[in-house]
């Protein structure tokens, strides 16, 4: 092994063992030496590759959003309908939200006022829910009385990143049942009858059960 690939190596371990100590303690409590320890490496190893707390929290948003958006080009590049795409992406936005642990910190980290950075996941989904009904109005599927876009993009947002934010208590609220639970309720508001009648709750057998980071 190179010496580079020592140090991707070890910088990956410590944004994972940050991720961990984060999603179980929140940025206030968790420690350099626990994210160290957790990592397997020194102290000093740390601050070779991050300067403070800071940094890693940084580290691990990005990594987050990185994930997220690679993701999301996956499901796009299905080229399903607009609003199914939206319910795919929701669905996979979930798995990772509830197997990756970089992708759950980062959430965490993106809506903690004690570690704010530049990047906001929240606003990439918000973005990208923004863009789906945009398109799907372009291609004729919303409902006629469905109401301003803004509106619903508000509230698909509000109720996805609510599933977030509860499954911190209870893991169900991210299960695949919560989520078409979810779907079936708000896309009969979203669609037309024509269109509604080929759309799946339950999302696409093709949907990625998981994206790399990337």
């Amino acid at each position: 092994m190179t010496k580079q690939e020592r140090a991707t190596r070890t910088r990956d371990a410590l944004i994972r063992s940050a991720a961990e100590e984060f999603d179980r303690h929140g940025y206030a409590l968790a420690t350099l030496s626990a994210i160290s320890a957790g990592a397997g490496v020194s102290p000093g190893a740390l601050h070779f590759h991050f300067e403070n707390k800071a940094a890693v929290a940084e580290a691990v948003e990005q990594e987050a959003c990185t994930t997220l958006r690679r993701t999301a080009r996956i499901v796009y590049g299905r080229r399903s309908n607009a609003l199914q795409n939206l319910t795919d992406t929701s669905h996979a936005l979930a798995r990772l939200l509830r197997d990756d642990i970089v992708v759950r910190a980062g959430f965490r980290l993106s809506c903690s006022d004690d570690s704010r950075t530049e990047l906001s996941l929240r606003q990439e989904w918000q973005s990208c829910v923004q863009q789906r009904l945009a398109e799907a109005a372009d291609e004729g599927l919303l409902a006629a009385g469905a109401g301003r876009r803004q509106d619903l993009a508000r509230t698909v947002v509000a109720a996805t990143i609510g599933l977030e934010a509860l499954c911190r208590d209870n893991g169900e609220w991210l299960s695949p049942k919560t989520v078409t639970g979810l779907w079936r309720t708000l896309l009969p508001m979203l669609a037309g009858p024509e269109s509604l009648a080929t759309l799946e709750p339950a999302g696409t057998p093709a949907t990625p059960a998981h994206a790399p980071v990337g």
